[in-house]
């Protein structure tokens, strides 16, 4: 007898959600992706205006071979369909005071960068790296795909994570290691990339720094898009359906257990099992909110959002050669505008800015002779109160004047086709919580067992993938969470997934069964 397909349904296209629906697929599922946006990727929309074309999210690959794993899964090669290149630097830093620093793969060009700013620092990186390497090993080989059920997955882990110190913050990870103040706030700005406060994030996310030297820092030519692109054909080459357009507003019950969603338009879709790569307190507010039973430790008061996103987008028309593919642009004040825009939930007068220029590294982001550019400003989130209809178009001026000023001269006549996101748009497009990047922010006391669940405490067959929940954000958070489902979910016989993958797999369930 033929053994019937369980359906799992995904709410979500970003890369969580892409990722779940090939794990799933790969284990025999039927499996249905919806994504409320007309486009696949989540935050990984793309933009094109006037010529100029913008990655709208996600622009730093560290870990390629997660992707590598989903055409893997599913019999294909990755490199027959995207072309992934190392960036060179990985970034480059314009602080304050006019100094630049190059941060890449070369180590003895990173030696001598360091050494320009304080030659003792170059033995204090070298240990930093072994620190963080000692953190890799647990942090993300041991732990990042292993999903934290029960409270007693966390006890176990607490004598590790004693060990290597995860009580303490980023920033004093960074400060034990590096002297000079620009190289500590170079070293410490990676939280960022995830959500989180240097000064505040658990010293776990240092794992970030050996994560970089392990595999580098990669682009995809043709854009995050092109790759988003990739995985969509690879999932209707593979019979999983897509859904674009349509928004999910509940998630329907029977005795105790998901059966399926109900859209915006009134259709319903069953399902055996319903994975949410949306942001996880949107689920519990909106899409389940008759379900009162406590999903997290701590209570909504007590819970520590990210910050949220300003990104200016723009097109020049000339190029502005000497602009890495990365660009880190440091204000005058580290510590206290984080500060302003974590604690105090206070929109500052001054910033720091990450930009992208993809046109360093692949021209067909803008017309010939002219540079795409995006700039992303790390922003309080919603819970400031800031009126962005008002302030929006003042950030702009500001940071194009900064930006003019100091590293793109003349920007004032040379900006074209430029529009933005702030938060609002965060909470409206992605159904963000406060219209934060991230969702909850990276803290100690929500990591691991004491973020939002891969599966739901109470509903044993609704699952959780993306930033919100264990591991966390950033592309090897969101992949890694989807691939915690390989431990959640038995493999059929239709599963595509090799025999020996299969054993090892069946060995890790079984493994965290008896633990």
């Amino acid at each position: 007898m033929n053994e019937k397909l369980a359906h799992s349904v995904i709410i979500g296209s970003g890369f969580g959600g892409i990722g779940a629906a090939i794990r799933l697929r790969a284990r025999g599922h039927k499996v249905t992706l919806i994504e409320r946006l007309d486009q696949l990727g989540g935050r990984a929309q793309v933009f094109e205006k006037n010529g100029f074309r913008h990655d709208a999210g996600p622009t730093v690959i560290t870990a390629p071979f997660m992707f590598e794993e989903l055409f893997d899964l599913l019999g294909e090669r990755m490199a027959d369909h995207v072309n992934m290149v190392p960036v060179a630097p990985w970034y480059r830093f314009h602080f304050a005071d006019g100094r630049a620093f190059d941060y890449g793969e070369d180590m003895d060009a990173l030696r001598n960068e360091i050494g320009r700013f304080n030659s003792a620092d170059i033995s204090g990186y070298e240990k930093l790296l072994a620190a963080s390497k000692a953190i890799f090993d647990v942090g993300f080989t041991q732990l990042a795909d292993r999903p934290f059920l029960r409270f007693t997955d966390m006890i176990r882990q607490i004598p590790a994570l004693m060990r290597l110190r995860s009580d303490r913050t980023v920033s004093q990870f960074v400060n034990r290691h590096i002297t000079d103040p620009n190289i500590r706030k170079a070293f410490s700005i990676q939280p960022l990339l995830v959500g989180g406060n240097p000064f505040s994030t658990t010293s776990i996310y240092s794992l970030i720094h050996y994560l970089e030297r392990e595999w580098g820092v990669h682009f995809c030519m043709g854009g995050t898009g092109a790759l988003v692109r990739a995985l969509e054909k690879l999932m209707q080459r593979h019979d999983i359906d897509i859904i674009t357009g349509a928004d999910v507003e509940k998630i329907l019950m029977k005795d105790g257990r998901a059966c399926g969603v109900r859209l915006a338009d009134g259709t319903e879709i069953s399902a055996d099992n319903v994975v949410c790569n949306a942001d996880p307190p949107t689920v519990y507010r909106e899409m389940l909110p008759d379900d009162k039973r406590a999903k997290r430790p701590l209570p909504e008061a007590l819970t520590q959002y990210s910050m949220g996103l300003y990104v200016l987008y723009f097109g020049t028309t000339k190029q502005y050669p000497d602009i890495a593919h990365h660009t880190i642009w440091m204000g005058k004040r580290f510590k206290g505008l984080l500060g302003d825009i974590f604690n105090r939930k206070k929109l500052a007068e001054d910033f720091s800015l990450y930009l992208h220029r993809p046109t360093a590294t692949d021209p067909s982001f803008a017309p010939e002779g002219c540079d795409s550019f995006y700039v992303l400003c790390p922003v309080p989130n919603l819970q400031s109160g800031t009126d962005w209809s008002v302030e929006a178009p003042k950030l702009r001026d500001r940071i194009v004047s900064a930006l003019d000023a100091t590293i793109l001269p003349d920007l004032k006549n040379t900006i074209t086709a430029d529009f933005w996101m702030d938060p609002t748009d965060f909470q409206r497009d992605y159904r963000a919580t406060h219209g934060a990047g991230f969702s909850i922010a990276p803290i100690f006391r929500q990591s691991a067992w004491f973020r939002y669940k891969n599966r739901d405490p109470h509903i044993e067959n609704l699952y959780f993938v993306g930033a919100g929940t264990h591991p966390g954000a950033g592309l090897p958070g969101v992949l890694s969470s989807a691939k915690a489902l390989d431990r959640l979910f038995p493999v059929s016989a239709a599963s595509s997934i090799p025999p020996q993958t299969r054993l090892n797999q069946a060995a890790d369930i079984t493994k965290d069964a008896a633990e």
